[in-house]
Parts: C-alpha cells; structure tokens; sequence
C-alpha cells in the first residue's frame, strides 16, 4: 500500500520504462492497460497510475472493491496468465497496478508487447518476437546487479546531481528511492546500468565498457597518428568521443551574402546518433569495445552486438538489448524519438549527399560514414593541423580561438581540443585572461 506522500515522489518521476499513467477506467484506455501489463511483465515489470494524466497531474478516480476486482480480472486475458498486485491510495485516489518481470513470454490473443522507454510496443514480425524469445532466455546485462560497486565510495555525487537536473526530477528525494524507481538498485546494490551512468571510472566495474577512438594515416588499419581511450561515465565517454571525433574532420567555410556558416564535413547530429546508437545497443557480454575509426576517407563506428531483427527491417523496428540504457538516455533527452536513429542518419547523410553504409553481422554493428572529398585531397593530420596552430601563435601570440578556426579552416571545438593538447603536453601556455592574455610556445 502506497502512502500519499511515497505516491506523490513516485509520480514525480515521470513516465518511463517501469512506469505508466493513465488518467481514467474508459473503454479505451482498459484496453491500453491490459497492452501495458503485457509489455511490464514481457520486459522489466513495472507500475500503472490510473487516476494520473500524462503530464503527471492527479485527477483521481472512483473506486470500490468491484472496481478493483475488475483491474484485477485485466491480468487473466493475457496468456499464460500471471498475477499483479492491485491497490488503491485513498488519500489521491489513485489505483495502482504493479506487474512483475516473468520468465515467460506473454500475449494478448497472440499479440506480443513490450515497453521501449515509456512507450508500450507492439511486435508485429516474426524476428521481433523470436528476439523476444531469445532474450527472455538471456540474463539482461543493463538490469543485473554489480557486486563491486559500492554505493558509498564508487557512486559519482556530482554527476547524479547533474542528473536531477537535467531530467527535472525533485532534487530532495532520497537517492535510495529514485534509484529503485529508476530500475538501477536492487535488492540494495546497484544494476550495470546505474554503474553506467554514476560510475567514476566504468573499468573498475566493467572491462572493456569503454570507448576506442583511434585516428589512423591512410585509408587502411596500418599507421596510427592519434588514440585515445574513455573511461569515465555513459554521458561523458559519449560527450567526450564525439568532441574528440570531431576535432579531427574539417570544417568548411560556405560563404552567404550576409556572412559564412561553418559546415562540419559530416553531419554532427548523425555522429551523436551513431555514437548513442552504440553506447546503448551494444553486447555488454562481448569482450569486443565500442571503437570509432577516423580513417582518411571514411569513419567507422562499431559496437559489439548484431541486430535483434532482420538487417532488411533496419529503420522500420526497434527492439531494444538494454532497456535501462534506453530509459535513462531517453530522460537525459539523448534520445529524441525511440527507434528513430538509424532513420535520421540516412536523412542527415542525404541532406548533404553524403553515402552512408551500415555494416552488419551476426556479432558486430558499424556505421561507416564516407568523408566529403575536398579541392587537393582528404583531411590534414594531427600534425599539421598542430604546426599551424604553432605558426599562426608564433606570428600573433594574442591570436584568438576564434580567429585561429578562420585561419585554419576548423570548427573551434577542434581548435579547443588541439590547444588543450598542446598545453597537456607543455608545449605551450597561456598568460593572463581570455581576453587580453596571449599565448607562449615553450618548445
């Protein structure tokens, strides 16, 4: 039995993966609630708010121990039939219904559900719904609890704080709870997914869970210029990768009447998916990583992982292998629309003529954008981009980011990235403020 005020803290999270409103016991919306129930207790469980609109606003609802009886009856429609716990908050007059995870697969007249965020989902082909088969034989990696990690000395403050924020969520509610709400505590100890995200260094917990960037000289895996590895949390090692993977394309510079826009070579939008994309479909059971290959021609973006469906359905399903993954990207609004991604690559690439491919096998998922050709050949490299950051100091110590993105056709986050660079490795330094300090080369 839930109190008012337990009630209220849960509603304050929003719908989500483990969680559904609905605002009224109408013809319509039962039918909904007997689909939701099929997706819960197809995918993680979770509860449904009747007496709640959309928005989280409680408007209540009638009930008696006949109403009840009725909520309770939903659950013997669904194939085999399985128990829910029904209940009712007298305080908000709210009923609660709360489905738990099944090993077995459940139906609806031969209709197949599951929860993707906080949308309920339909099956509709055969490959989904043996995927769904399959997986329900698996141990779901994101909503398995790790043994290592200790809540107490591991769990990253500062980044949960960032969170809360982020996602609206009230920041005084005890953290215990919220996670449990989440999906990410169980039992008292933290699911893989919560590492993911609250971690201080994800290798600690999880091998291999990291990001691979690795610049290569030529068009083949022979010479590598650059390489940079991150270990850090979900949002970081997908901030930190896409900064790093856009240091090393150019910029070009397409004049207007009324001024010049700088245009990345590839679409950045369709980077950031590609990246998600990996981050949140791989295999976490694969000892392979996540790798992103800058080559002179081409990007690659690869994740352990095959596809759950048939490759010809790749845009027009999704079926997800970490449903706690997707939730929290979704709530961190990474994620616009569920299962839009790969369709929103091919617009983005379209938009510029630009051929993308996607590469797909059994065990691995790949990306592979091809880079635009310019006037006298492909990219610079690291290195020359680095000598004329050094040439164009030398010549104006107070020149600014700004300016030096001009002079060397390069967004300013990749000049940024290149001068943090050089500074790590004291090769040069800055004296006095942004705006009217200068720069000094002490190699």
């Amino acid at each position: 039995m839930y109190c008012q005020n337990a009630l209220l803290e849960l509603i304050s999270f929003g719908e989500s993966l483990n969680l559904e409103f609905k605002e009224s016991l109408s013809k319509e919306l039962r039918k909904e609630i007997k689909h939701s129930i099929c997706a819960f207790v197809n995918t993680l469980g979770g509860k449904i708010l009747i007496g709640v609109t959309d928005t989280g606003k409680v408007v209540g609802v009638k009930c008696d121990n006949s109403i009840l009886a009725q909520v309770q009856h939903f659950a013997r429609e669904i194939n085999p039939n399985l128990n829910i716990h029904v209940s009712f908050c007298d305080d908000l007059d709210v009923i609660i219904i709360e489905v738990f995870k099944s090993d077995e697969l459940h139906n609806i007249n031969g209709m197949f559900f599951i929860r993707e965020g906080n949308i309920t989902q339909k099956l509709i082909s055969p490959d989904e719904i043996r995927s769904l088969f399959e997986l329900k034989n698996k141990l779901s990696f994101d909503d398995k609890v790790n043994i290592e990690f200790d809540l107490t000395t591991d769990f990253n403050d500062e980044i949960f704080d960032t969170f809360l924020k982020r996602t609206n969520i009230p920041i005084g509610i005890y953290r215990q709870h919220l996670l449990k709400n989440l999906g990410l505590l169980k039992h008292g100890k933290i699911t893989n997914a919560g590492v993911l995200f609250f971690c201080k260094c994800i290798s600690h917990f999880l091998s291999r869970a990291d990001i691979v960037c690795v610049l290569w000289k030529g068009k083949n895996r022979v010479d590598i210029i650059d390489s940079q590895e991150f270990n850090a949390d979900f949002v970081a090692n997908y901030e930190n990768s896409f900064k790093y993977l856009v240091s090393k394309l150019n910029t070009y510079i397409i004049p207007k009447p009324m001024g010049r826009d700088d245009i990345l070579e590839l679409p950045e939008d369709a980077l950031r998916e590609a990246i998600l994309n990996a981050m949140i479909h791989r295999d976490y059971f694969s000892k392979g990583r996540i790798q992103i290959d800058i080559y002179l021609d081409r990007v690659e973006i690869s994740n352990p992982g095959g596809l759950l469906f048939d490759k010809n359905e790749l845009g027009l399903r999704s079926l997800a292998r970490n449903h706690l993954l997707v939730d929290m990207a979704f709530r961190l609004n990474l994620v616009e629309k569920l299962g839009s991604g790969i369709n929103k690559i091919k617009d983005l690439c379209d938009k510029l003529k630009l051929p993308v491919d996607f590469d797909i096998s059994s065990d691995w998922f790949t990306v592979v954008f091809y880079r635009r050709l310019q006037e006298g050949g492909f990219s610079k490299t690291t290195q020359e981009t680095t000598q004329e950051i050094l040439s164009l100091i030398r010549a104006k110590p107070t020149i600014t980011r700004k300016e030096l993105a001009q002079n060397i056709n390069l967004s300013e986050e990749g000049v940024k990235y290149h001068l943090t660079q050089l500074r790590k490795k004291s090769i040069i330094k800055h004296v006095g403020s942004t705006k009217k300090g200068f720069w000094e080369i002490l190699k």
